[in-house]
């Protein structure tokens, strides 16, 4: 069964005011108001903590230390542990519907699939490593992966590292997970793809492996649609 999904693009946007955008999104959704989404964005430099227990203690600075490095540090109800959030890193929010599968496992293994077939088209021998979810580039983590689900109707999404500075990483364990550092596409190739172009592999992966097909839209007809 191919599936619709619409596909909206926003600039940089803060993590809160976007978090309530998508619990908008997430509720239409399960009402039926609205298909499968795939919203592409970015955010200011912002940390992010899971719902995973002991997750807060992988901030290894303070929060006023953060806000000094201009880094806010928001708590946020999707799974994983510690992620951090900037400019040059690609966020996508997939706000789908499951329920025809009702496969939570499959849904991430997807969502890690379009991100290594993404990879691949730039030259990136991208990889799962056995258990830990996201992907990675040799033994460096390049995309992270976090959703939360209800009622089979998911949220939150993926970030992949395009271009972002890798310093901001700095103070936290990335995903909780020690000795392992994170790297990006700007790094693997000295001369990243323009994130238009990157957007367009994510689109054209998620249709292949979702078996969908995808229409463009906008944020603001989006949120008209959900009553």
């Amino acid at each position: 069964m191919v599936r619709r999904c619409v596909v909206a693009h926003s600039g940089c946007m803060p993590y809160e005011e976007a978090h309530e955008v998508q619990r908008t999104l997430f509720t239409a959704r399960r009402a039926g108001l609205i298909p499968d989404i795939l919203w592409l964005l970015e955010h200011p430099p912002t940390v992010t903590i899971g719902r995973r227990p002991g997750a807060r203690r992988h901030l290894l600075v303070d929060e006023e230390e953060m806000t000094r490095r201009g880094i806010r540090v928001v708590e946020t109800d999707r799974g994983g542990d510690i992620t951090l959030h900037g400019p040059g890193q690609r966020v996508g929010y997939t706000i789908f519907d499951i329920s025809h599968v009702q496969d939570a496992y499959r849904f991430l293994r997807n969502l890690e699939e379009v991100l290594i077939l993404t990879l691949v088209d730039f030259g990136v021998a991208a990889k799962r490593l056995p258990g830990f979810t996201g992907v990675w580039a040799g033994e460096e983590k390049i995309a992270a992966i976090g959703v939360r689900m209800s009622y089979w109707v998911t949220m939150h999404g993926f970030s992949l590292n395009v271009a972002p500075d890798l310093g901001l990483y700095d103070g936290i364990v990335p995903c909780g997970i020690e000795n392992r550092q994170v790297t990006s596409l700007a790094r693997l190739t000295g001369e990243p793809p323009t994130m238009a172009t990157v957007d367009a592999a994510i689109v054209r992966h998620t249709e292949q492996v979702f078996h969908s097909t995808t229409e463009q839209t906008t944020l603001d007809d989006l949120m008209l649609q959900t009553g």
